[in-house]
Formats: structure tokens, sequence, C-alpha cells
């Protein structure tokens, strides 16, 4: 059908979809590729027809101008219902997979508007807040990368928000999953602290940690840890019971106890470093700011130092919760910067496994092993040993150097000697 000439009020020439309004204004109007129509509007015919040069040039960009109310749910029912070449059970699956993942959390949201980040966000929201495996999330991954990816083929978006994202998750919540008690290396430890330390929103969690790294307490002997038991004059630490929370068979069910160690040994007598010293000042002066008290009373023993924003004393999976989310922020912040760069990486971890990377840290630095076994609190040295000490790399390589060294000056006491590697902690307080 041949397009019929129109005409302004000014006996300009309207081109095809200009229109001029009652009250002098102009509109452009169109139809997109999924049939809805769209509408533009200007005072005057020169600013319409700019708008219309910014239109054209995405359309050679190769970019058509999204349905500015298209959803994600939208979005998603044009593509399952053009999907084919798949199984029932999988249509049902992804459908499944939708409708009780993606479409509750962001089935509203506009497509134009999603980006990278809000889909990371989602994944991660997957994982944390509702609990759900990485393997379901890559469940919910593989239908809406598929729904993005029409979107982009279709010349919608320019670019796939799924596209890597999903990489990402599994290297920070999955492919890291640490063997049983290993300690963490060096580097992952100091990499570790120091994001503590430097991070505002996690700097709250860094005197806990730090002193759990640097004193090899058990997580029940930090948690129960009072005012009286440290002296900051003498720099000792005096461990003399453990917090414990156990179901107690009784009307209240489970809560908290207060425990003497299992043998003498548990009753010991740490001394703390500088830098330990200024973790629990630091503390202190927290708590002190913020008005934050202690309020339990725990089978008589009051005062407790390692206390929650409510004043009561922090359990044990309250702070796994914690390590595992900050290392999964520094992990995806790692992976913001360069991708690529797998090597710097911290694996998960509990609480338990700072008591394994204290020990570690111990014998690498050369400390004798009597001294560690009390400060660990072991009856034998054999327990430290079999089950607390990893032989990182970082002491393999120190100590090859040590034996290198001593063949060496045998064989020609005038050879120069290797430097062996400096394994000791960095201080960060």
């Amino acid at each position: 059908m041949k397009y019929k000439k129109r005409y302004d009020n000014n006996h300009k020439v309207l081109n095809k979809g200009e229109y001029q309004r009652k009250d002098g204004s102009y509109n452009y109007r169109w139809t997109d590729s999924f049939g809805k129509r769209h509408a533009i509007y200007a005072k005057d015919l020169e600013s319409l027809r700019y708008k219309e040069d910014k239109l054209n040039i995405q359309k050679l960009e190769g970019i058509k101008t999204p349905p500015s109310g298209l959803t994600v749910e939208g979005l998603y029912e044009t593509w399952i219902t053009l999907k084919r070449g798949i199984r029932t059970s999988t249509r049902s699956g992804y459908i499944q997979t939708f409708d009780s993942l993606i479409r509750p959390a962001i089935g509203k949201k506009l497509v134009i508007t999603i980006k990278r980040s809000d889909i990371r966000a989602f994944y991660i929201w997957l994982i944390e807040e509702r609990g759900i495996k990485v393997s379901t999330v890559e469940n919910a991954h593989t239908v809406l990368h598929q729904v993005f990816q029409y979107a982009v083929d279709d010349d919608i978006l320019r670019k796939n928000p799924c596209e890597r994202v999903l990489r990402e998750i599994k290297l920070s919540y999955n492919d890291l999953k640490r063997a049983k008690k290993e300690a963490l290396t060096l580097k992952q430890e100091i990499n570790f602290l120091k994001y503590l330390h430097d991070t505002e929103r996690y700097q709250r969690w860094y005197p806990t940690f730090f002193i759990m790294a640097n004193t090899g307490m058990r997580v029940g002997e930090l948690t129960g840890l009072r005012w009286k038991d440290i002296d900051l004059e003498a720099e000792t630490i005096n461990v003399n019971h453990t917090l414990v929370y156990y179901d107690h068979k009784d009307e209240k069910g489970c809560y908290f106890s207060v425990h003497t160690p299992k043998t003498d040994n548990g009753n010991r007598l740490i001394v703390m470093t500088q830098a330990v010293k200024e973790a629990f000042l630091k503390e202190k002066e927290y708590q002190e700011l913020t008005g934050i008290l202690s309020r339990d009373v725990i089978d008589g023993y009051k005062g407790f130092i390692f206390i929650n924003s409510s004043g009561h004393v922090q359990h044990q999976d309250t702070l796994n919760a914690a390590i595992h989310r900050i290392v999964n922020s520094y992990n995806l912040k790692i992976l913001d910067e360069d991708e690529e760069n797998t090597g710097d990486l911290i694996p998960h971890f509990s609480c338990h496994i700072l008591r394994h990377t204290f020990a570690t840290r111990m014998i690498e630095s050369g400390a004798a092993l009597k001294y560690v076994q009390y400060t660990m609190g072991h009856s034998e040295i054999q327990t430290t040993m079999d089950f607390y000490v990893s032989v990182s790399e970082e002491f393999q390589r120190s100590e090859s150097k040590t034996y290198e060294n001593y063949i060496q000056a045998a064989l020609d006491p005038n050879s120069p000697k290797r430097e062996p590697s400096n394994v000791k902690i960095t201080k960060l307080a």
C-alpha cells in the first residue's frame, strides 16, 4: 500500500509514523517486533525528528527499541512458547524452575533495567537467603541465560547480563571446598585478615577472627572469654573454661552452658602478641563507643568479651556464617578486578580451621614443639602434629632450603647460603 502524504499546520510533509496533535505538538508512533505499539512526543517537528534520529542510530547499531514495559516474565513467556527441540520433561523443568525461583524474585522487573550485577545479586540471594544449593542455582541460570540470549538474538538487548556470572558464583561458593581440617596458606590467611581490616562493612568482625587466628583458641574458649580472663598489662589470656551450646534435654531445650576443659592441659595461660592486644583494645573501644554491654549470665559467668549487637554471646554458627559471607565477598571482589585471577581466591573454611592455621603458622615460624603443644592445650604433642599442623608449600620450601644449606655447607664451607622463605605473619593491626 502506497504511503499517502500528510501535512502539518505549517504545510510541512510528515514522514510515515509522524502525526500532529490537536494542541499543535507532534508524536511518532511505531510497532516493535513483539507487536506492541510505542510513541514519542515533542513540542515541535524538529525536536521530534531529533528523537527519531536517536532511535534510528540504535537500529543502525543493531538494537531494536525494546518494549518499555517488557518484564522478565513477559520475555520468558515468549521464549518458552517459541522454544522447540526439547523434551517434554526438559520443558517442564524449565517451567518449574522459572515459576519457583525466578518469577517470584525478578519476574516483574523490566528487561531493559537488568544488569549483570542484578543477576549476580539474585544468585547470591538464592544461596544465602533462601538456602538454595549452587547446583539448583545452576538450573535457574540455564533458564535465565537462554531467556536473555533470546533477547540478544532478537536485537532487544546488546549483551546477555547472565554472561560469566555463574562461573564467578561457582568459584566463590562451590569450587573452592576445603579439604577437612586443612590450614589456610599464609597468603590466604593474610588476604582474609587484611580484607577484614580494610573493609568497612566487615571491620566489626576483625578483632574476633584476628584473635582466633593468632591464639589458636577453640571457638567455645574464645566466645566464653570474659574481660576478667585477660590481663592487658601482663599481655596474657587465662583459658579456664569453654562455652558450649547444646540440647540439655529439659524444658528449655538448647541453650549455653559453661564447661571446664576436658583435660588439665586445657587450662593454660596464653601470652598474647602485641597485635592481639591491640585487637582486644579495638573490641573494647568499639563496645564503649556503641554502648553495647554483655547481658548474659551463664552458670554464674558474666562480662563476656565477644558479644553481638544485642549484648548476647556469639554462637559458633553465627561466626561460621560470617566467615562464609566474608569469603564470598572477598572472592567476588577479586573476580571483579580480574576474572582470571583464581589464584588469589580463598577457599571456604570454618572457625576451627583458624585453630589449625595457627598451629601450622607456629611450626612454620620455628616455635618449639612443646610450646606449640601447650598453647594449643593438647595433652600429647602427637595430637598437635598429626591433626592440627598442615605442611604448607611455603613451609616445605623453607625447610628444603634449610636442608640444602646444611648439605652445601658440608660439601663446600665457602658456598653462599640461600635465604629461607619468610613465613611469619604480617602485623595488620
